[in-house]
């Protein structure tokens, strides 16, 4: 169960009112005299995220009016860092996705990443459980969330593709799964060379995580997620600003990981794949140059045109593998160009897919979920800039326009076009605190993609948000 939510409705505890501003007016003429001038002195007009504690005679905490947002899951988020340590109830009738949103807003605006503190952090306030909260949902997506986020905080020292390969096998092995694993030069026996070239150069070996659970005769899901777990750029070496912030370029890895934990612990009836090409790109007197001529599992030949463009090469080969089994859905998830950050910022994944059906579900999902994506076209004259004159395509143009869209068509090549596909660049990270969401690793379209899944392939259990 979760730390700060408990099934105990402690008579004791301190009632926490929700008041939207559209309807604070008409709920205020309905309290005493002595109730109105005290909120009036305090200020309070319902503002979203805004407190007021209104104290019994002796001063202690009689209630706490809350100014509620209900189309912002976040927003509750903001009650635990506001309120002293102690217990809460909702006092109020919410529905099931807004209790959802209650209950997963107020344990995440809890989260803190403590593995390298001497001390475990502040001391929370505990909530009540929401009356119509699907907890399972709601815990199941907490718990994929901090999995994702403790990942990605991780450093890359103690995050590399073996570490990641732990992760990913202690998932399989808490909800009956299966992992196999292809290291180092075994990749080239087994025709992921691509993968190999790019880690080659590391200490750490490279290597392809696969996992596989459910039944095989039923619908096929693949995911598969960009797992470099510390980029350097190759010889196209990053600055020291740029690459600061490279642990996390394993973030599409772990939401992979995080959205399979939540497939696996609802246990929706399909047969579920992830691929996690895990590597470091590293430098050293192997590594790959620019300018040289890789082949693909697909048979597709790749000219380098900067080997600061790895994460493409990887998703190449795990692409090609997830593509030959003609799965129901492929998704892929990647932390894959600053150029997606640049056009939107970094809460918003970039998506793309030809599909147009699937392309409606997802954004239907993501605003049902207040968990946005931005579709961005894969646009086909566009597919000029991977043009080589030495090989079937290159891995990065010369041109400094589209990069986003030039790297989806890049990983487009790799997919058959029977293929239902989407491809997700994501920043996995959060450069500014908010509550709920601190400063870190961040798990951008998680509950859309779960929703998306769940309603395809089996009844959604339940709105955490």
């Amino acid at each position: 169960m979760l730390e700060h939510l408990t099934g105990q409705d402690d008579e004791a505890s301190v009632a926490i009112t929700p008041l939207r501003r559209d309807r604070f007016k008409e709920w205020l003429a309905g309290q005493s005299q002595a109730q109105r001038n005290w909120i009036e002195t305090n200020g309070f007009t319902a503002e979203p995220g805004s407190v007021c504690l209104l104290p019994t005679a002796k001063g202690k905490p009689e209630r706490i009016l809350f100014g509620l947002d209900d189309s912002d899951p976040w927003c509750w988020a903001q009650l635990p860092a506001k309120l002293a340590k102690g217990f809460y109830r909702i006092d109020g009738d919410l529905d099931g996705r807004t209790a959802g949103w209650a209950a997963m807003g107020w344990e995440l605006g809890c989260y803190q990443f403590t593995r390298y503190r001497g001390r475990n952090g502040r001391d929370w306030p505990v909530l009540s459980w929401p009356v119509a909260a699907d907890r399972p949902q709601v815990v199941r997506t907490v718990d994929a969330i901090t999995l994702v986020r403790d990942l990605i905080n991780t450093p890359a020292a103690d995050l590399g593709p073996e570490e990641l390969t732990a992760a990913a096998a202690g998932i399989a092995e808490r909800k009956g799964g299966r992992i196999r694993t292809i290291v180092g030069e075994a990749l080239l026996q087994e025709n992921y060379p691509a993968i190999h070239a790019v880690g080659r150069a590391s200490t750490r070996p490279p290597r392809l995580i696969d996992l596989r659970w459910g039944d095989e005769a039923a619908p096929k899901l693949t995911l598969v997620g960009k797992g470099v777990c510390f980029d350097s750029g190759g010889l196209d070496l990053k600055s020291s600003s740029n690459m600061k912030l490279m642990k996390k370029d394993m973030g599409g890895a772990a939401m992979a990981l995080g959205l399979a934990w939540m497939i696996m612990d609802a246990g929706l009836p399909l047969r579920l794949r992830v691929l996690i090409p895990a590597v470091d790109n590293a430098v050293a007197g192997n590594a790959v140059r620019p300018l040289d001529v890789l082949r693909t599992r697909k048979g597709l030949s790749v000219e380098v045109g900067n080997t600061d463009a790895e994460g493409r090469l990887v998703l190449a080969d795990a692409l090609a593998e997830a593509d030959h089994e003609k799965p129901a859905l492929l998704l892929d998830l990647a932390t894959l160009t600053g150029a997606a950050r640049t056009a939107l910022g970094p809460d918003l994944p970039a998506l793309f897919t030809a599909d147009e059906a699937l392309a409606a579900e997802i954004s239907a999902a993501a605003a049902a979920e207040s968990d946005p994506v931005w579709r961005l076209p894969l646009w086909k004259p566009y597919r000029r800039l991977l043009d080589s004159k030495v090989a079937d395509l290159t891995n990065a143009s010369d041109s400094p326009h589209a990069g986003a869209i030039v790297a989806a068509l890049f990983l487009q090549e790799f997919v058959s076009p029977a293929t239902r596909w989407a491809h997700f660049d994501v920043f996995g990270w959060n450069p500014t605190p908010r509550p709920g969401r601190p400063e870190g690793g961040e798990a951008t379209a998680l509950r859309a993609l779960y929703q998306v899944i769940a309603q395809r392939f089996g009844a959604a259990e339940g709105n955490p948000g």
